[in-house]
């Protein structure tokens, strides 16, 4: 069967027509010729948000070069100067055969060219020769893609050629995207300009809603003003007026692209043809319209339509089901169980979920970038209709399991909030990313649900430690008088139920003003500290020890036995001796205690009790303070 290919598409927006055209056919020839092809995609660009974008782009940091044989780089399609040149260095240095499409600015990639420049030219002649266009409005493409720039330099000079200037205000640079061409009309209606004879658009997307904006301002395309694009999209064909358009061969350029590659990991020189583009007149420039032919053609028209329109309301419904229940969960296994449903529904063959390792701690770095050194996990792998899960790959592996068989199509899509990167997820065998326009807005429900539980998980821990510091001594690491009341008087209450000998104790330390007044309160603290380490150490299974006050500890002890007050005096003696030999300081720690033994009344409350067991420690100071006083009489 011979060596399986496997090929890295780098490209943005899956969901535009041109991309989409590309697209087929390089999975057509894919799957006749058993060669996997893995998309690094991204929507980046397209909801002016540069922070987003961030997120976004951050899908093509987990391509690992070294496990491909070639690169196809539509990189025509990524607008970010910046991200495009760290694409282009990376498969430079990784030495792989790369294929770009209309750019001769690389020598060392294969340069898939349909004639822009040409097509272009006879546009823009056709709009002036064949209808008499002076003044003439350009909506551009950004300069930065070496298409845009090709068709812009082509309309300046069949301008220059007819005569006719070119005022830069009647420029807009757009993107490509198709709000940039309501933006274009907007912005002329803002300049005070004089209507032009015809808007010039540099693809079909702008020029569709540069009519659209023209029309809700009240003028008639043609027969106010002229628009063509470029490109000759489905869209553009069928629209009302048809658009006057360039059509291209892009399913054979994304076929040809492929074929370069698979011919070069072959051994065999491959074969580059140069593609040309053909301009279309019909109704947008006043020419006739030739796109529907007949009522045959027509009707199959209104189904496909119809057809996408039930689609759409379909698939708008599933993503509103899911984000429904998305907003309901709360833990991890509840949010992977929603995602698994829609994924059943939407025809692939493998969905694969991967998340960085650490996504549900908090980022330190804000940017929280992935990279090949990352450490992942595949919480959710959906395989034909069974689920499964993977702990852990290294990221520079990409798939959580590698592929094995040949004619795979992959998509890897980012999952991020903001510039924040929580991972990926991968389609495989399905055409759900190129297909279906709402795969973006799957995308972002599944990168804001997670990000949800994150902050959610961050949240139920910062209450934790509000809630441990509320009952938490901080310097003795026992339970402050708040903890200590709350635990203690359950117990207490249930001791009293079931008429059990409770055992309650009051420690107070001793000399603790000597060592405060001597040597500081830094020492005080620290031999309250062994203080209390010492009481912890002395208790039983059943019981609790709280810090009550500034050198004041209190034990409270359910299943109480008799003597069990003077064999923890012993445990605590002992361990004070040890305690002391251990430190060595100037001072001798030593506490004074008093415990009460009994099985609580009914009337009797856990504050009673600690007021005699206090009681009874105070008697046990006195005397040790009356025996030292006699000692230093004598």
């Amino acid at each position: 069967m011979g060596k399986i290919v496997n090929i890295a598409v780098f490209v943005a927006g899956l969901d535009e027509e041109y991309q989409n055209n590309i697209i087929t056919g390089i999975n057509d020839f894919a799957k006749r010729n058993r060669v996997n092809v893995t998309y690094f995609a991204a929507y980046g660009g397209m909801l002016d948000s540069k922070i987003f974008d961030i997120g976004e782009y951050s899908m093509y940091d987990v391509a690992n070069l070294e496990y491909f044989d070639g690169v196809i780089l539509m990189t025509n399609c990524i607008n970010d100067m910046v991200v495009r040149e760290k694409i282009i260095s990376s498969v430079k240095a990784a030495k792989l055969p790369a294929v770009v499409f209309d750019c001769a600015d690389y020598p060392e990639f294969i340069n898939i060219s349909i004639d822009n420049t040409a097509a272009m030219r006879n546009m823009v002649r056709h709009v002036i020769l064949e209808h008499g266009a002076k003044v003439l409005n350009y909506i551009s493409g950004p300069m930065s893609n070496p298409e845009a720039v090709d068709r812009l330099n082509a309309f300046r000079e069949v301008m220059a050629e007819n005569g006719l200037s070119v005022e830069e205000g009647r420029i807009f640079y757009g993107e490509f995207r198709p709000y940039d061409g309501k933006a274009a009309i907007e912005q002329y209606m803002e300049s005070g300009l004089a209507l032009p004879d015809a808007f010039i658009c540099a693809n079909d997307a702008m020029a569709l809603t540069a009519v659209s904006t023209l029309e809700k301002y009240g003028f008639c395309v043609p027969l106010d003003v002229i628009v063509t694009g470029f490109d000759n999209t489905y869209s553009a064909r069928n629209y009302c007026p048809a658009l006057t358009s360039v059509g291209r061969p892009l399913a054979r350029a994304g076929s040809a692209a492929c074929s370069a590659l698979f011919d070069i990991v072959n051994g065999k020189e491959p074969e580059i043809e140069h593609m040309e583009a053909e301009c279309v007149f019909t109704e947008s420039c006043g020419c006739s319209n030739n796109s529907l032919g007949g009522v045959s053609e027509f009707s199959e028209y209104r189904k496909r339509t119809y057809n996408k329109i039930e689609d759409s309301n379909d698939n708008v419904h599933k993503l509103n089901i899911l984000s429904a229940r998305l907003a309901e969960t709360e833990n991890t296994d509840d949010t992977f169980a929603v995602i698994r449903d829609f994924v059943s529904e939407i025809d692939c063959e493998r969905f694969a979920l991967c998340l960085k390792d650490d996504w549900q701690e908090a980022f330190t770095n804000t940017a929280a970038n992935i990279g090949l050194d990352c450490e992942m996990c595949a919480p959710l792998i959906w395989d034909k209709g069974e689920t499964m899960s993977i702990e852990y790959f290294p990221c520079s592996q990409m798939y959580p399991e590698p592929l094995e068989t040949g004619g795979n199509i992959s998509y890897f899509l980012p999952i991020h909030f903001k510039e924040r990167v929580l991972g990926y997820f991968i389609i495989t065998n399905g055409d759900f990313p190129i297909t279906n326009l709402l795969c973006h807005t799957f995308s972002m429900n599944i990168s804001n649900s997670l990000e949800n539980l994150r902050k959610l998980s961050h949240i139920n821990k910062a209450m934790e430690e509000l809630n441990r510091l509320y009952v938490i001594d901080p310097l003795c690491n026992v339970y402050n008088r708040n903890g200590f009341i709350k635990l203690a008087d359950d117990m207490f209450r249930t001791s009293v139920m079931r008429k059990r000998k409770i055992m309650l104790t009051f420690i107070d330390m001793d000399g603790l003003k000597f060592i405060n007044d001597n040597y500081g309160h830094n020492e005080g603290d620290f031999a309250i500290q062994r203080l209390a380490d010492v009481i912890k150490e002395c208790l039983k299974s059943d019981s609790i020890c709280a810090r009550f006050g500034g050198d004041e500890f209190v034990v409270f002890q359910q299943k109480a036995a008799d003597g069990d007050d003077a064999a923890l005096e012993r445990r605590l003696n002992a361990k004070l001796e040890s305690i002391n030999n251990i430190i060595c300081k100037p001072y001798t720690l030593s506490a004074s205690v008093g415990s009460i033994i009994k099985v609580p009344a009914e009337e009797e409350t856990l504050y009673s009790i600690i007021k005699q067991a206090d009681a009874l420690m105070y008697e046990v100071k006195k005397e040790k303070k009356n025996s030292r006083r006699a000692m230093e009489a004598k």
